[in-house]
């Protein structure tokens, strides 16, 4: 975290006033090119996107039976810098005995996980809504039998990608998890919340949803387009800065290292409080739409630990909505 802390830092000025298998390929191109067993139900799978026009390694845990699938997205670094989510966290432990598949993919830095506008000098082509919605499922859903039942959830950035990805393709989630997320990209403050996440990468969110005239912000904003959840099992999540439960020098994530938890609180807390905001805006539209959802609002920081504890706790709300 020390690596990105000034930048981090930056940001929240900018945002004070927002508070060896090959499989088939599919008519478009897309193919798994590889599947390596990783031991237990673990599986490294290396799928082309053609969309994207490179290859995209993804981790799967799948129960070795026909089960639904829960696609769970990386932070904003794609799981490339710290790790993606089995690096941070005990997701391949707490999924082992669960009658789910659980795919991550890995890559998508700075990306919201969705389609640009442009390719982009510093991130490339992506093309991520078109991989995760078209390409991905079906290769997948062939190889280990899936059900066609699906949860989408991510954590930070991936939070609001999670909620577009279920607007952008209504029918296909039965359930969505944000935690952490800012899921407002309409306004002006959330833009510039926006811009200045994806400037950390060196990426210009111009080539994404083009300028702030464009329409595509509005069409990505979950707050805006919250009408279009209706009907899916909601998990919604957020701190508010304040020191929690994992801000403590005993907690296996801070492993007693002294000068982690200062730096956890001084700039994960304020990042969580700008994510509170975010999520307030979130949970209140949903409210006068008259749309259910289960709501966690607590103490503490931007955080993995925390993104942990929500991922054990959404659980029995997807497996419901996924019938298992």
């Amino acid at each position: 975290m020390h690596r990105l802390s000034r930048s981090l830092v930056a940001l929240i000025a900018t945002l004070a006033a927002l508070v060896p298998v090959t499989a088939a390929a599919d008519p478009g191109g897309a193919a798994i090119v590889d599947v390596r067993p990783l031991g237990g139900r673990q599986y490294e799978v290396t799928v082309y996107s053609a969309a994207m026009n490179r290859t995209i390694p993804v981790w799967v845990s799948h129960p070795d039976f026909s089960a639904p699938a829960l696609y769970l997205l990386n932070a904003v670094d794609g799981g490339e810098d710290g790790g993606p989510w089995t690096n941070r966290t005990d997701v391949a432990q707490f999924f082992a005995d669960k009658p789910v598949n659980v795919i991550t993919p890995i890559g998508g830095r700075a990306s919201f996980y969705t389609d640009w506008l442009a390719d982009d000098p510093a991130v490339g082509r992506n093309k991520w809504s078109t991989f995760l919605i078209h390409e991905l499922p079906p290769l997948l859903e062939s190889r280990f039998q899936m059900t066609g039942r699906n949860a989408v959830a991510g954590t930070s950035m991936s939070a609001t990608s999670a909620l577009d990805l279920a607007i952008e393709a209504p029918g296909m989630y039965q359930a969505v998890g944000s935690y952490s997320g800012c899921p407002r990209t309409a306004d002006a403050a959330a833009r510039a919340y926006v811009r200045s996440e994806l400037g950390l990468f060196g990426a210009n969110a111009s080539n994404m949803w083009g300028g702030d005239d464009n329409p595509a912000w509005d069409a990505h904003d979950p707050v805006v387009n919250a009408d279009r959840l209706r009907g899916l099992a909601l998990y919604i999540s957020a701190g508010d800065g304040l020191p929690g439960i994992h801000e403590a020098i005993g907690d296996p994530s801070v492993g007693g290292n002294v000068a982690a938890l200062p730096d956890r609180m001084a700039v994960g807390g304020m990042m969580e409080s700008v994510v509170r905001d975010c999520t307030n805006s979130l949970v209140g539209r949903l409210g006068s739409l008259g749309i259910p959802a289960q709501v966690v609002l607590r103490n503490g920081t931007h955080s993995w630990p925390y993104w942990q504890d929500d991922l054990h706790d959404s659980w029995p709300l997807f497996a419901g909505a996924l019938g298992v």
